[in-house]
């Protein structure tokens, strides 16, 4: 569900920055999240974090909350969503890494065995649809930090979700974000103040509430209870399902390949899965 919800925010990002200024789009749906995020905390009488666990929010925050929408906002004024999927295809690889580093897991040689299969189908595919063009960009270099950023604040968050629980952690790091995405967004809305139409709002409006909210919900509940290295390899199939709603939603080109690619995956992810039951 979580990999599902975030297959959409590269497309919806496309859409909203061709609009609205991307320092916006980055900081205002955080801002956006975090009231929503004060609704379910004062419903759910949630008590307030450590300071152990407040030290870990922070690096929460700066992967999934600020590093990731900022750099893929401004990435993607000059790139194509299909184009972000390539560079987003080593995030599983890149959360199994800071699962090691932050988490202290151990996966088995047949996991990275499995993930590195799934990472060369996806790249084959992705190759073969016409998706990786041209030299290494800027736009490249914002995705590469945003994806370096994101793994680092899913494995964080995957820790965290152990002792708080998934919702319980976004939350509390959209809240201790707030000081720096308002202010952020009150300066971004004066210098360029946000005019667009319906598509550009409703996908800002998912950008908020499902790609920065519900969807970690779901998430982080996932990695907390199957392992982060493992249950992460089910991103694999988030870059084939990036380059679909690109086609269907944004008409951008993708071959007949995705078929054969998709099936490969999901063979490699369930032979991750596997990993963690015999483990």
């Amino acid at each position: 569900m979580g990999v599902l919800a975030f297959s959409f925010s590269l497309p919806f990002t496309r859409v909203a920055v061709a609009e609205l200024d991307p320092w916006f789009v980055a900081f205002g749906r955080a801002v956006g999240a975090a009231a929503l995020a004060w609704a379910y905390l004062r419903y759910a009488g949630a008590e307030a974090p450590t300071r152990e666990q407040w030290r870990r929010l922070a690096v929460v925050a700066l992967g999934v909350i600020v590093g990731f929408p900022l750099l893929t906002s401004l990435a993607l004024t000059t790139s194509t969503s299909a184009h972000g999927a390539v560079v987003v295809t080593v995030l599983p690889a890149m959360t199994a890494v800071f699962a090691v580093l932050r988490a202290g897991e151990r996966p088995p040689l047949l996991f990275w065995l499995s993930s590195l299969g799934g990472l060369a189908a996806v790249l084959t595919f992705l190759i073969t649809s016409g998706a990786v063009h041209g030299d290494l960009s800027a736009a490249d270099l914002f995705l590469l930090g945003a994806v370096i950023l994101c793994g680092l604040g899913y494995a964080e968050g995957g820790v965290l979700s152990r002792q708080l629980g998934g919702a319980r952690t976004i939350c509390w790091a959209l809240i201790l974000s707030v000081p720096v995405t308002v202010p952020v967004t009150v300066i971004a809305a004066v210098a360029t103040p946000p005019q667009a139409g319906p598509a550009a709002w409703a996908a800002f409006g998912y950008l908020t509430a499902i790609s920065m909210f519900l969807g970690f919900f779901a998430w982080y509940a996932g990695l907390a209870r199957g392992g982060i290295a493992t249950v992460g390899q089910v991103q694999l199939v988030q870059p084939v399902l990036t380059l679909i709603w690109s086609a269907l939603l944004l008409s951008e080109q993708v071959s007949g390949a995705s078929i054969g690619a998709a099936l490969v995956v999901l063979l490699c992810v369930v032979l991750t899965q596997r990993t963690r039951s015999k483990s």
